[in-house]
């Protein structure tokens, strides 16, 4: 049972040895050419104020040292929400749904952050894992934290997005799979209920996508 159940998860799919279920991953850069070619649609004008706003947003939390940085985490944004909406389509691999992708977009990034800031701002990286108004005697335990925050940080981005994006196609994997030996009455509700639930996936998809820019411009913004 939970074989089955993990089996949506796993990129088994392959040709000549190569996972084809990966590609998915790219899937939502063919909407982008649609963008440049078409008249301007409501859907792409409502998408070019979306990008513009949180242009504005992300630029607001960056400190002056770092203009033009907001564009790399609307880029960000951007491929996590293509691929979580691309993942509730049926057939369509989620591949946000893997610790592998999640990790591979916020561990570079936390790794080229710490690299420019104890490079090129020393001090202000020391003086960042000890709080202002820290006690003398409670220092060595503030700098253990702040370390073991800082660590963690990469982990935390990549596990929040893979556990949000795992939990909700499990719970509509698990109530698909009991559609068959349920009464005709009793599948309207189910029915019903997995519509919710799509609607409940579908906001999770862009919230998380939201939360791990966010976070990861707040990072940036440390880094003075």
């Amino acid at each position: 049972m939970m074989t089955n159940l993990f089996s949506i998860f796993e990129p088994s799919s392959s040709i000549f040895n190569l996972s084809v279920n990966w590609i998915s991953t790219i899937l939502g850069l063919m909407f982008l050419p649609y963008l440049y070619w078409a008249s301007p649609s409501r859907w792409s004008l409502l998408w070019s104020k979306i990008i513009l706003t949180l242009h504005k947003e992300f630029k607001a939390l960056l400190q002056p040292s770092h203009n033009g940085s907001s564009m790399l985490f609307v880029a960000i944004f951007s491929l996590i929400v293509f691929n979580n909406f691309l993942g509730l389509l049926p057939y369509v691999f989620t591949s946000s749904s893997h610790m592998v992708m999640t990790l591979a977009l916020s561990l570079p990034l936390w790794i080229t952050l710490m690299t420019f800031g104890w490079i090129k701002h020393t001090k202000h990286m020391f003086a960042h894992l000890v709080p202002q108004g820290t006690p003398f005697a409670l220092m060595p335990f503030m700098v253990l934290i702040e370390t073991i925050s800082n660590v963690i940080r990469p982990g935390t981005l990549a596990i929040r997005l893979a556990a949000n994006m795992i939990a909700g196609h499990l719970l509509l994997t698990l109530l698909g799979n009991t559609g068959s030996s349920l009464s005709t009455s009793i599948l309207f509700i189910l029915l019903f209920s997995q519509m919710l639930l799509l609607i409940l996936e579908s906001a999770v998809a862009i919230i998380q996508s939201y939360v791990f820019a966010v976070l990861s411009t707040l990072y940036t913004s440390e880094i003075n």
